[in-house]
């Protein structure tokens, strides 16, 4: 942790923009008037504050979290943010954890572990490695976003992936640059933009800078996009395609979600046994190690238990089970998506 030898006002305006604190609240902060704050900001380096304050203002710092604590040094050293092989084995080492945080939706902590490096760095001092690091906790945190709901705005999932995608183009990484346009064309399927959404996807599921799989991913995105429009037949065909390339990949658990799919395209077509036969097979085959995969398994089965009267109550008690779990873990566009369904059907 960086330390002061003696405080001036530069210091102290310092360690108040770092705690991104206005002059009242970091003179609450400190127990201190607002006018002593002020003249800090006014003189800078040509005022120091009493023995007394000095004090204070060490107290404040070693207690401020890390993230400050980089601002701090940020704002008083530039210089010192060349990069650091240490700082870029660690962030690499954050950026791992956070992965695996947000597959089993532990949100607060993959936030703190991204955070603590999107906070502390400003992108124009890094070299092309922090740059790189930088995009990906980007890509990372727009993943956790859209996960919660967070789709549109400026604290968004779509905000983040296109910030993150200007970096990759910069850097010149254009498989990158794709998975993102992947990312971009998911949030507009989910903030409603279907027919948009489901070009793009088309777009990309051509796109050689694409992995074969993130392709086959692309083309049963299609079929997704159209199967909320109704176009349900269509979407079947290139749903079964993608599902086809999934089993040529040796790709079992996205295999098992295009058949989570297909049973809903089915379900949209009126064809309810063929919905029940494609989501026990889904149900059977499918991972459920996480909570959302959980959501979206059983609330695809409970819609279509629903489309019958004879199964209705199941539906609704499957649902309630989905529901209860997207709130324990705040997936909030999954619960949006029940409370629909639930509407729907009331209707």
């Amino acid at each position: 942790m960086v330390s002061v030898q003696q405080w001036t006002g530069r210091e102290a305006s310092a360690l108040r923009a770092a705690l991104r604190m206005s002059m009242r609240a970091f003179a609450e902060h400190l127990g201190v008037a607002l006018r002593t704050v002020a003249k800090w900001e006014s003189l800078g380096a040509e005022t120091q504050p009493r023995p007394d304050t000095q004090a204070i203002l060490d107290t404040a710092l070693a207690r401020a979290d890390s993230a400050s604590q980089s601002r701090f040094e940020t704002v008083l050293f530039p210089e010192r943010q060349s990069a650091r092989p240490t700082d870029y084995e660690t962030w690499t080492e954050d950026i791992e954890r956070a992965v695996v945080c947000i597959s089993r939706q532990d949100f607060p902590f993959a936030s703190t572990l991204l955070n603590r490096w999107l906070g502390s760095r400003a992108p124009h001092q890094l070299d092309d490695k922090g740059l790189y690091l930088y995009g990906r906790s980007l890509v990372l945190l727009g993943d956790l976003q859209r996960d919660q709901g967070a789709v549109l705005g400026p604290l968004s999932a779509r905000h983040s992936y296109l910030t993150a995608r200007g970096m990759f183009t910069e850097l010149d990484i254009p498989r990158r640059v794709a998975q993102i346009e992947l990312s971009l064309a998911v949030v507009q399927e989910m903030s409603g933009q279907l027919e948009s959404s489901a070009r793009h996807y088309e777009l990309l599921a051509g796109d050689e800078r694409l992995s074969p799989r993130d392709r086959a991913r692309a083309r049963l995105w299609v079929g997704t996009a159209l199967s909320k429009e109704g176009d349900n037949e269509y979407a079947t065909g290139v749903m079964v395609e993608a599902t086809r390339s999934f089993e040529d990949l040796g790709e079992p658990e996205d295999w098992s979600v295009a058949h989570q799919k297909l049973a809903l395209a089915h379900r949209g077509a009126g064809d309810l046994k063929q919905a029940l036969h494609y989501i026990g097979i889904a149900r059977t085959t499918g991972t459920v190690d996480s909570p959302m995969q959980r959501v979206r398994l059983d609330t695809a089965y409970g819609h279509i238990l629903l489309s019958d009267a004879a199964t209705r109550n199941d539906g609704l008690s499957v649902l309630d089970q989905a529901a209860q779990v997207a709130r324990q873990y705040g997936l909030s566009h999954q619960l949006r998506s029940i409370e629909g369904i639930r509407k729907d059907q009331q209707g």
